[in-house]
């Protein structure tokens, strides 16, 4: 199959990062455009649509309350990052998990308490992972959790959260309150509802991201394929792993502007020579973090 497969583009985290050990190792079959990076995508995909789709998730599957609940988000990327927006603007009083101290220091700034899983899990009403690792909420933690503390992940695989771990307890009851609902009792009494199995809750609990921001990466991978198909006989591409070029990512910013109403400012061709770019963009160098 690989000798009949041009290149591909791939717009997940975790799949990205797979990638990119294929290229380290030498398993890479075939050039390949990781659309994640794209600012345009891991800036509004993973914030926005997240911030979105998290308290829906949450919301359709349990109605609960979230306002004046202490919730945990394990993990404080462009995911956690939305997904603590989120739990904030409804009233929860949020902390985060990290082993970034950089991401650490953000969450801080934002006025999150950073906090191990291990100190909290006795005390919190909701824990979100982030992550797109494995074996973060575990059978330890669940086993300390609350009465109806609610668990979910929102950041990768359902290993991020020990299902099998806590399904191996001796005397535990598993009940589905309604479909991807379901409560772990323990032998103490006390139970953790559990959300979509340990899949991402935004898609098993609700519909996923809503398809403006959506439209935003779509866009990346369109433009991806595009590219990986017309350069396909010049030798541009090889058994490696590249980002889209800025100025496509500003093109597919643009491309979404009228819907909400934007009109941007001009830059005039004196302003444009004073910072050293061009009046019709790129506007910011390759290494600009946004």
């Amino acid at each position: 199959m690989a000798k009949n497969i041009v290149g591909v583009s791939e717009e997940t985290t975790t799949g990205v990062h797979r990638l990119y050990q294929m290229a380290r190792n030498g398993s890479l079959l075939f050039p390949a455009i990781n659309v994640n990076d794209s600012v345009t995508k891991s800036k509004f995909d993973n914030v926005y649509g997240c911030r979105h789709s998290l308290p829906d998730g949450i919301m359709r599957a349990t109605d609960v309350m979230i306002a004046g609940k202490r919730v945990v988000i394990c993990g404080f990327g462009d995911v956690g990052k939305g997904c603590a927006q989120a739990m904030k603007a409804a009233g929860a009083r949020v902390a985060v998990t990290e082993i970034d101290p950089i991401c650490a220091l953000q969450a801080l700034m934002e006025g999150y308490d950073v906090v191990t899983l291990d100190d909290v899990c006795d005390k919190i009403d909701i824990v979100i992972t982030a992550t797109g690792n494995k074996d973060i909420v575990m059978a330890r933690h669940m086993e300390k959790m609350k009465n109806n503390c609610i668990v979910g992940n929102i950041g990768h695989f359902d290993n991020e959260i020990d299902v099998a771990g806590v399904r191996a307890i001796a005397g535990i009851k598993e009940v589905e309150i309604k479909p991807q609902v379901h409560r772990f009792v323990f032998p103490d009494g006390h139970g953790v509802i559990l959300l979509a199995e340990g899949r991402l809750l935004n898609l098993g609990c609700a519909t996923g991201h809503p398809s403006f921001v959506m439209s935003s990466s779509f866009t990346n991978q369109t433009i991806a394929q595009l590219e990986l198909w017309n350069e396909r006989t010049s030798g541009k591409y090889e058994k490696k792993v590249y980002v889209l070029p800025k100025h496509l990512d500003e093109k597919v910013a643009r491309l979404h502007l009228d819907q909400l109403g934007a009109k941007l400012t001009s830059l005039s061709n004196e302003q444009a020579t004073y910072i050293g770019v061009n009046s019709e963009g790129p506007y910011k160098p390759e290494n600009y973090r946004y």
